[in-house]
């Protein structure tokens, strides 16, 4: 990978091996120097007492190394709360929106009973605003939901991880306000892929002569403001439908975008998403159930409304009867749906070594190859190999699974306590009402109004809704940021700090358009590692925009909040270990390197 700005998070704080012999606090990390006195540790009162374990028989002292350890034990978790509180609380503008309509028709109020024209009851949305300023479980008690589906997990997302840092610590930009160019623009993009949900993605080429894309394209360059990635200045077919990153930057209100490294190289799916999974004595199948044509949903006005209600869908999605490779955009929004276990598969396939005769037992690279980070300890022990204590698979996994919902406090935080945005679905309603019953005071952007995508996409299904792939639309919380892509952006973060992002992925593949059950081989640019690890990031989030949930600016927010998730809790588990280490290094998602 190109050389890039190294960055280095790293803290005072250092782990060497115990030694077995007197041990000062000074050598316990590092030279930290952390005073520890006597301390007496209570249960919080809402807590029962925790009884001491019965007493053992002893016939002397404790050893040296257990007393050194007990002590280490309590000055790393010390030192790391410290170091963490003493990172300032982020700032969390918001685009204005909740207080600028009071019909909060630029807000999310999705499961709050609403009027015939799909505005939201007053009463209901000063409950759930009571509570989204308080926290308090009670308060989230005292809603009135208008069917019976729920909000999904607010009060959860409170949770105090003990690794990494809180949500209030992570700023992120403001979404875009209702009425911009901006949020005009990523509705267009969002009807542009609803309707080439069945394109084969290997269409989404620069060589393409797919009309369809190709006038999509075009539409897109031609918007005010539109900050999906780009070459040569123009959104092209080989740029659309790829994601971003979005950074807060104070300098800029609305952030600072970035394209990071390989996502725009290769098929747009990523070659983690195409190859069968090695899992010890079984093995996990790339291709996947996917979903018919027919599965649309919401385009009907009384369906939508009962959905902004909070009903439980009445229609059902009809599945293809064989199994395939994500070939399409509605494949990827169906693999999506219920949180598939991405970055597992991916662990396991970097993880478990090659080679074998069978390829679906095997790994990528073959056990001379390693894929770790030749900085990786255990690269260089001549008597020792890793496992699940540290550095072993088990290790990155749980890492990963800690990640993921850490990840999720941090977004869903902010989607509850912060920005409250209105989702692409209810976009779609008061477009159906300005253009279809005349209502003049939603005041969406012309560059959506006058859209060759909203033209088409009313043609198609006789309302100027958005089509969703899901029959129960968007789960039961804001629009941003989004969760999907916070989950995939901590995991790519994860397995590039554990796994040697510079290596070329031998054999790259893609799903032969002509028959999905089958992969032809790609040629082209070298794919790498680390571009797969962010290419599946996008693809975990920005399926979710195929699925007409999402809208860009949420995908392209969390990217950021994952990393940072993430390099909090590297952080922590680094002040842990004992191995000589050098650190976690790999490169952000802005194209920077960091070494923790």
């Amino acid at each position: 990978m190109a050389n890039h700005p190294t960055i280095s998070t790293e803290s005072d704080l250092k782990s060497p091996a115990l030694p077995t012999t007197a041990v000062t606090r000074r050598s316990l990390l590092g030279g930290a120097g952390i005073a520890v006195g006597a301390a007496v540790l209570a249960s919080p009162p809402s807590m029962p007492g925790i009884a001491p374990a019965a007493a053992q028989p002893v016939s002397a002292k404790p050893r040296p190394l257990d007393a050194a350890f007990n002590r280490r034990a309590f000055e790393v978790r010390e030192a790391c709360a410290s170091h963490n509180a003493k990172i300032p609380i982020a700032p969390h503008p918001t685009n204005g929106d909740e207080a600028r309509y009071a019909n909060k028709i630029g807000s999310d109020s999705r499961g709050l009973p609403h009027d015939k024209r799909g505005e939201v009851e007053q009463a209901a949305w000063q409950a759930l605003y009571t509570a989204c300023q308080s926290g308090d479980p009670a308060d989230f008690e005292k809603i009135s939901l208008g069917g019976t589906r729920k909000l999904v997990n607010p009060v959860g997302t409170q949770a105090v991880s003990l690794s990494g840092i809180n949500p209030t610590q992570i700023g992120i930009p403001p979404a875009p306000a209702l009425d911009s160019a901006e949020r005009g623009g990523e509705a267009v993009e969002v009807y542009w892929q609803s309707l080439l949900r069945d394109v084969p993605l290997t269409e989404l080429r620069d060589d393409t002569s797919n009309r369809d894309v190709l006038a999509a394209t075009e539409e897109l360059n031609k918007l005010a403001d539109f900050r999906g990635p780009k070459s040569g200045g123009r959104v092209t077919p080989g740029t659309l439908f790829r994601a971003n990153a979005l950074y807060f930057d104070p300098a800029d209100p609305k952030g600072r975008s970035v394209t990071p490294p390989g996502v725009l190289d290769g098929p747009l799916i990523s070659q983690f998403l195409l190859r069968d999974v090695p899992y010890a004595a079984q093995w996990i199948s790339a291709q996947i159930r996917t979903t018919l044509p027919t599965s649309e949903f919401l385009t009907e006005y009384e369906e939508w409304l009962a959905i902004q209600n909070g009903a439980a869908p009445k229609r059902r999605l009809e599945f293809d009867a064989a199994p395939r490779y994500i070939t399409t955009g509605r494949d990827l929004a169906e693999y999506i749906h219920t949180g598939p276990a991405l970055g597992w598969a991916a662990a396991l396939l970097l993880a478990t070594p090659g080679g074998g005769t069978d390829k679906r037992y095997t790994g990528i690279y073959p056990p001379a190859e390693p894929a770790s980070y030749p900085s990786n300890p255990y690269r260089k022990s001549k008597t020792q190999a890793p496992a699940g204590a540290t550095f072993g698979l088990p290790y990155v996994q749980a890492l990963l699974a800690t990640g993921i919902s850490n990840s999720v406090r941090a977004v869903y935080w902010q989607k509850y306590f912060v920005h409250r945005a209105v989702r692409p679905e209810a976009y779609g309603g008061l477009a159906h009402h300005r253009l279809a019953n005349g209502v003049s005071d939603y005041p969406l952007h012309d560059n959506f109004l006058k859209s060759e995508a909203l033209d088409r996409s009313k043609a198609k299904y006789g309302t100027y809704l958005l089509s969703q792939t899901y029959p129960e639309a968007s789960p039961l919380h804001s629009t941003y940021p989004g969760g999907a892509t916070g989950v995939g952006a901590v995991t790519a973060t994860i397995l590039k700090a554990f796994f040697d992002e510079s290596r070329v992925i031998a054999n790259p593949v893609q799903p032969d358009p002509a028959d999905p059950t089958k992969l032809v081989p790609y040629s082209g640019p070298p794919l790498t590692v680390g571009g797969e690890l962010n290419k599946l990031a996008m693809n975990f989030g920005f399926g979710r925009n195929w699925a007409g949930i999402h809208w860009r600016s949420d995908a392209s927010a969390s990217m950021a909040i994952g990393e940072e998730v993430a390099i909090g809790m590297l952080r922590d588990e680094r002040t842990t270990l004992c191995e000589p280490f050098d650190g976690f290094s790999f490169t952000r998602f802005d194209g920077s390197r960091v070494t923790i």
